[in-house]
């Protein structure tokens, strides 16, 4: 929850001036999409929501549904963010409705998934990320994340001062996709995972030198369009 619209301007101007060989997308506040779709018209630069409800319309009050994000051109949605499940209450339940809602309506759900500070120093990593995902293949099957992203967010690292090590954050995403694989061993292949605990332009080479890490969820970081660059020419 941050910005305004000269900060929007500024930032998505400099971003249009740069180019990337990676694929680049933000996620502003719902509030101000129709100033990014506008601002990135002719771009090569996407952009999506940072949550969205798994209904498609009705008494939601303060809801926002994907055919309003898709009005003004949204290609991704976060879905099941450590925050939306932490600080709003979103079970598994409620993030598995989201996804499949999006992939119904040909938005991108881009997956957060997992574990606590609590959870961690509990060794109940795999524990809880293989629940999330389960929750989810389960209600929508796992051909569905051929049209999604997996981004896994050590919660314990976001925020805290703690970072997870390139070979930690390689070794819960090579599990991820080894869930994958059981499952559909081709779709493994191609799936997108991206790691999203405290990067930064100091880290990201590295993190992203990982054979398993396809790019990166940028929080902090991405306040500082310079410090977002630099890791965007990272990947």
């Amino acid at each position: 929850m941050h910005g305004s619209k000269p900060f929007i301007a500024d930032f998505l101007n400099q971003l249009k001036k740069t180019s990337f060989k990676s694929d680049v997308a933000v996620f502003a506040p719902s509030i101000y999409i129709p100033c990014v779709s506008e601002l990135l018209q002719s771009s090569a630069i996407h952009y999506g929501a940072q949550n969205v409800s798994q209904f498609s319309s009705g008494a939601y009050t303060g809801e926002i549904s994907i055919s309003m994000l898709k009005e003004f051109g949204c290609r991704f949605s976060l879905v099941g963010h450590s925050e939306r499940r932490e600080l709003f209450g979103e079970g598994d339940d409620v993030v598995a409705a989201k996804f499949v809602a999006a992939i119904a309506h040909g938005v991108t759900p881009v997956l957060c998934v997992g574990e606590t500070k609590t959870q961690h120093q509990a060794h109940e990593t795999e524990k809880v990320i293989n629940e999330q995902l389960n929750a989810v293949i389960q209600t929508a099957g796992i051909d569905a994340f051929s049209h999604a992203v997996i981004a896994y967010e050590p919660v314990w690292a976001i925020g805290t001062g703690l970072t997870a090590t390139p070979e930690q954050a390689q070794a819960v995403h090579a599990f991820i996709r080894q869930q994958v694989r059981q499952l559909n061993p081709a779709l493994a292949e191609t799936v997108q995972i991206l790691y999203g605990g405290s990067v930064k332009a100091s880290n990201a080479a590295a993190l992203f030198a990982m054979p398993d890490i396809d790019g990166g969820l940028v929080g902090g970081a991405s306040l500082k369009v310079d410090e977002f660059m630099a890791i965007c020419q990272a990947i």
